[in-house]
C-alpha cells in the first residue's frame, strides 16, 4: 500500500506549502505558483536539491544565452548551471551594454552592437540582475544553480521536475517578485519511495 501523508506549513512570508507526498521509486514533483490573487505566476524558478548520485557535469536543455532583442533581454529569466559561461547577442538595431550590482555576479560589459555577442561566467550560486546602461526599462534575471533539477513555472504557473532520488531534499523557489530575503523561500522535503508523484502548491500571499 502507497504511503500518502499531506503536510501544510504557513511560512513567515506569507507563503503557503501544502505538499502531497505518495510512495515513488524515481520522485517527481510538480510545483504551482500563484500571487495571492490566485493568478498564475510565470518564470517562478524552482529548484529541488537532492542528494547527488553521480558527479556528472549539470546539463540543461535550454541554450546558455540571452539575447537582447526588441529591447529586451530574451528569455527575461535563465537557469544555469553554476560556472557556466552565458553568451549575450545583440540582436537590434541599436547598441546595448550589460551590467549587473548582484552579489552573486557584479560586471559591466560595454556596448556593442548588431549581431556581436558578448560573454560572462558566472560561477557563484545565486540570482542576478541585469540591466542596460542605454534602456533603463531592460531587466533581465539569470538564475545561477548547483542542482540539475531545476526549471521554471510556465503560462499556468506549473513546472515538473522528474528522474529524482529518494530521500530528504530541499526546494527552494525564486522569483523577482517574491517578498522573502533574496526574493526566495526554501522548505526542506522528503521525497519517498514508490510509484506516484509528489505535488506541491506554493501561493504567494
Amino acid at each position: 500500500m502507497s504511503l500518502r501523508r499531506l503536510v501544510q506549513i504557513l511560512a513567515p512570508t506569507g507563503i503557503f506549502f501544502a505538499a502531497i507526498a505518495q510512495a515513488a521509486s524515481d520522485s517527481s514533483l510538480r510545483v504551482q505558483v500563484t500571487d495571492e490573487n490566485g493568478v498564475p505566476v510565470r518564470d517562478a524558478v524552482v529548484e529541488m536539491h537532492v542528494p547527488s548520485r553521480k558527479s556528472d557535469t549539470i546539463r540543461f536543455p535550454w541554450r546558455m544565452a540571452m539575447a537582447q532583442k526588441n529591447e529586451q533581454f530574451t528569455p527575461g529569466t535563465l537557469i544555469v548551471a553554476k560556472g557556466s559561461t552565458v553568451a549575450f547577442p545583440n540582436l537590434d538595431r541599436v547598441r546595448h551594454s550589460i551590467y549587473s550590482f548582484s552579489k552573486t555576479a557584479r560586471f559591466e560589459i560595454d556596448l556593442y552592437g548588431r549581431d556581436q555577442s558578448r560573454s560572462q561566467q558566472f560561477p557563484i550560486v545565486g540570482s542576478v540582475k541585469l540591466g542596460c546602461n542605454i534602456h533603463d526599462d531592460m531587466r533581465g534575471y539569470i538564475r545561477v544553480t548547483d542542482t540539475p533539477f531545476a526549471a521554471k513555472t510556465d503560462h499556468n504557473g506549473y513546472v515538473d521536475l522528474a528522474g529524482m532520488p529518494t530521500g530528504g531534499g530541499q526546494l527552494t523557489i525564486w522569483h523577482p517578485r517574491l517578498r522573502a530575503p533574496a526574493n526566495e523561500l526554501t522548505q526542506a522535503l522528503v521525497l519517498r519511495t514508490g510509484s506516484q508523484s509528489r505535488k506541491v502548491k506554493v501561493r504567494l500571499r
